[in-house]
C-alpha cells in the first residue's frame, strides 16, 4: 500500500540490520508460488508498469494475509523466531494480516503461537498492541496542515508495498527495467515488473514486482533472487487478498484489561519520534544503489537487535516506560556470526567475512562492521575508506 509506511520493519532502513540492508529493500516461493498459466492481459510497457507502481495513485480499500519468506544461508541468530525482532527477517517465513482503508484507518497484524503484536491506526488515534508483554502503545496523531504530510506510521513487519518502495528506491542509471510473463498471485492476475542492476558487483541478479491487474498501484509481491539463482531467496506477497472495504470493528481497538497504556503525542510537524530513532548511532552508507554498503561500529548492533522494526522500536520504548525486558543481546548476534565468518585480510586491513548468496558481511579489526548485497571487493574497497 503506497500509503502505508515505508519499511521499517524493515527504512530505508539504514537498515544496519543491514545483514539485509539491501535485501529487505525488498523469499522461499513455495509458500507463496503456485505454478499456473500466465494470464492474458492487456499489453503493458516496463515503463507504464514502472509508472503506475512508483506513481501517487491511490491504493483501494483491501484486506489480506502476506506472507515472508526467507533463506539468506545466514546462520540462525538470536531472536530469528521472533517476528518482532529484524534477525527474523533472515531465515524462515512469517505471516502478516492486512487491513486497509486509506492512510488513516489500517491495522496489521502478526500473530504467533499464543502471541499477537498488532498496529491499528483509526484516525487521529493509533495503537501498538504486544500481547506478550501486555503492553500497549497509545499514539495521538494531531491534524496536519494542508499539504503536510500524513506522519508515517510504524507497520509491525514489511508488506509486498513497503518492499516494492525499497526496490524502486534503486531504480536509475544503474538498473535495467524489464518485464516478464505475466503471473497470478493469491488468485489474482498481475503484470511482472523486473528489475536487474547492470553492473557487476552486486549479489543480487534480479528484483521481480508482481502488480495487480486491476490495480496496478498494488503490489502483489516482491521476489529478490541471488545472481544466477532460479528460485528466489527472499520473498515477501499476498496469499489472499480482497479488495473489499474491511468492516469498521478491525479499526476499533480497547486495551485488554491490566494492560500497561503508554502515551505518546506525536509533533504537529517534521519526523515522529520512532523515525528520529530509526537512524542507529555511527552509521553511515558507502556507494549508491545496487552496490550500497552499510557501515557501522560493533556496537550498533546491540541497537539493531531490539530496534530493527516498528515493533521493537515502539515496543521498546512501551517496555522501558512499563519496566519490560526482552532485547536481544547485539554482543549474541555478533558471536553467532563470527562464528560462521572465516578470516580474511588486504590492503585494506584484516577482519572476518560472512558470505552467502545474497549478503556478504564483513566484521574488521579495528571494529567495524560493512554489509551490503554485494561481492566481497565491494566491502573491501568501502573497509579501505573507513580505516
Amino acid at each position: 500500500m503506497a500509503a502505508i509506511p515505508k519499511f521499517p520493519r524493515r527504512s530505508r532502513w539504514v537498515v544496519p540490520a543491514g545483514i539485509v540492508a539491501a535485501v529487505a529493500a525488498v523469499g522461499i516461493a513455495s509458500a507463496i508460488t503456485v505454478a499456473q498459466a500466465a494470464p492474458a492481459l492487456p499489453p503493458r510497457t516496463p515503463a507504464q508498469l514502472l509508472a503506475a507502481v512508483a506513481g501517487p495513485g491511490k491504493v483501494p480499500p483491501l484486506t489480506g494475509t502476506v506472507v515472508e519468506t526467507a533463506s539468506l544461508g545466514i546462520p540462525q541468530l538470536p531472536g530469528s523466531q521472533d517476528p518482532t525482532q529484524i534477525t527474523s527477517l533472515l531465515a524462515g517465513s512469517h505471516t502478516l494480516k492486512v487491513w486497509y482503508d486509506g492512510p488513516k484507518r489500517m491495522r496489521l497484524a502478526v500473530p504467533v503461537t499464543l502471541d499477537e503484536t498488532d498496529f491499528i491506526r483509526n484516525g487521529s488515534t493509533a495503537w501498538l498492541w504486544e500481547s506478550n508483554a501486555d503492553s500497549v502503545m497509545k499514539i495521538l496523531i494531531p491534524k496536519r496542515a494542508d499539504g503536510d504530510r500524513e506522519p508515517v506510521m510504524p507497520p509491525t513487519a514489511l508488506t509486498p508495498q513497503q518492499a516494492a518502495k525499497q526496490a524502486l528506491a534503486a531504480v536509475g542509471p544503474s538498473t535495467r527495467v524489464t518485464a516478464e510473463a505475466n503471473v497470478t498471485v493469491a488468485g489474482q492476475a498481475a503484470y511482472q515488473l523486473v528489475l536487474a542492476p547492470k553492473g557487476s558487483g552486486s549479489l543480487i541478479g534480479k528484483v521481480t514486482i508482481a502488480l495487480d491487474a486491476q490495480h496496478l498501484t498494488v503490489p502483489l509481491r516482491v521476489q529478490v533472487f541471488a545472481r544466477g539463482a532460479a528460485t528466489p531467496a527472499f520473498q515477501v506477497g499476498y496469499t489472499s487478498i480482497s479488495f473489499v472495504t474491511p468492516a469498521a470493528s478491525n479499526f476499533a481497538f480497547t486495551p485488554p484489561a491490566g494492560a500497561r497504556v503508554h502515551t505518546v503525542t506525536l509533533p504537529s510537524s517534521g519526523h515522529p519520534p520512532y523515525q528520529q530513532q530509526r537512524k542507529l548511532s555511527g552509521v553511515r552508507i558507502v556507494g549508491k544503489d545496487w552496490t550500497s554498503v552499510a557501515v557501522l561500529p560493533a556496537s550498533a548492533l546491540s541497537e539493531v537487535a531490539g530496534r530493527g522494526n516498528a515493533a521493537g522500536i515502539a515496543g521498546q520504548a512501551a517496555r522501558s516506560a512499563s519496566g519490560g525486558g526482552g532485547e536481544v543481546s547485539g554482543t549474541a548476534v555478533l558471536g553467532t556470526l563470527l562464528h560462521a565468518a572465516h578470516p580474511v585480510h588486504g590492503a585494506w586491513g584484516s577482519g572476518n567475512l560472512l558470505r552467502t548468496s545474497l549478503v556478504s558481511m564483513l566484521m574488521t579489526s579495528n571494529g567495524h562492521v560493512l554489509i551490503g548485497a554485494v561481492a566481497p571487493s565491494v566491502l573491501y574497497a568501502a573497509a579501505a575508506q573507513v580505516k
